[in-house]
Formats: structure tokens, sequence, C-alpha cells
């Protein structure tokens, strides 16, 4: 138990980090595309790319909610170890981790304020499969259309209607990360 807290951090922490943030950034700059990023690992259910995005993200002033899916004593160790992320409800989070199911209901979290939008929450939503297929994306950052498989559309449709507040997403599966933030626009494919 006490390797798997103090192992799978990032080998060369400030040489991964920056390749970790440039691929979230990248994922989120445009809309559907689909990113490799991996460095560290975390116990399980956590994948490779969720575990590089919370040691690359998250610090000790980042309010992190782990959803049910994923709220394991071990994970929880980790994240301690790895980055000192205070635990927190989700109401209170600037980072959420869980399965799509398990992080609901989105009205939970921080959609930021007039004042201050950029206080909303990103959501780092693991799924089993991640394709550019299914849902059609439009907005900023997508030249004509995107395309990704997303478990629901009308919940980011809703989340679209908020903007300039709104939450914005990250999914993940295994060393794969794609972007949604909340200025796309989200049709049925």
């Amino acid at each position: 138990m006490q390797n798997a807290v103090l192992d799978g951090g990032l080998a060369d922490p400030a040489r991964d980090a920056a390749h970790a943030f440039r691929a979230a950034l990248d994922a989120l700059s445009r809309p559907g595309s689909i990113r490799q990023i991996a460095g560290a690992t975390a116990p399980a259910p956590c994948s490779a790319a969720a575990a590089t995005l919370i040691v690359t993200l998250c610090d000790p002033t980042t309010p992190l909610y782990v959803a049910p899916s994923h709220d394991t004593e071990a994970l929880r160790d980790w994240i301690t170890f790895q980055t000192g992320a205070p635990f927190v409800a989700a109401k209170d989070a600037v980072f959420a981790i869980g399965t799509w199911g398990a992080l609901a209901p989105l009205g939970a979290y921080s959609v930021g304020t007039p004042a201050y939008p950029d206080r909303a929450a990103t959501l780092i939503v693991e799924v089993p499969t991640l394709e550019a297929e299914g849902a059609v994306l439009t907005g900023p950052g997508i030249e004509s259309t995107a395309r990704l498989n997303l478990a629901e559309v009308a919940a980011f449709q809703t989340n679209r209607a908020q903007f300039p507040l709104g939450l914005d997403f990250f999914f993940t599966c295994g060393a794969r990360v794609a972007g949604l933030p909340r200025s796309t626009r989200v049709t049925e494919g």
C-alpha cells in the first residue's frame, strides 16, 4: 500500500508536467480532438490520463471532489501525497473526477459568477471509450465540426446555454484525453 502512494508520480516533474499541461490546453483549445497524455500512474480505477491531469493541475490550493466511482482510500492517499489537494464536496470543487454517472448531478458544481466566470469547476470524466464519433461539436477552436462520443447531449446543451458561465470538461480513457469547454455547441450526431 505504501508503494502505491509513493509511486506513480511524474518521473521528470517539470518536463512531464509541461508536456501534460500542453496536451490539456490543446485538448480544451481544440474541442473534440483526442490527445495522448500520460506520465502518472494512480491506483485503480484512475486512468493514466486522469492521474496525469490531477498531478499537473492540482496542488494544495486546488479543491478536488472525488466522485463515488473513484472514492477509494488508495486513490485519496495517492492524490494527497502527489498533490496535497484538499478533498471537498462537489459544490466547492475546482476539479472533480469520476465517471459520468457518479459526477451527476451537474448542478452540484460551481459554474462561476458573472464577475468571475473563471471560478467554475472542471470535471475530469472517466469514460470506457473515447472516439471521434457521435455528438457534433461546433464553436471556438473547431474549424467546421468535430465529433466526440458523449454519454448524452442535453446536459452539454444546458451547460452551453449558461455561457459565459458553465462547466468545462476533460474526458479521459487510458492515456487519452479530449476537452469540451463551456463555449462548445453540442448537437446530436
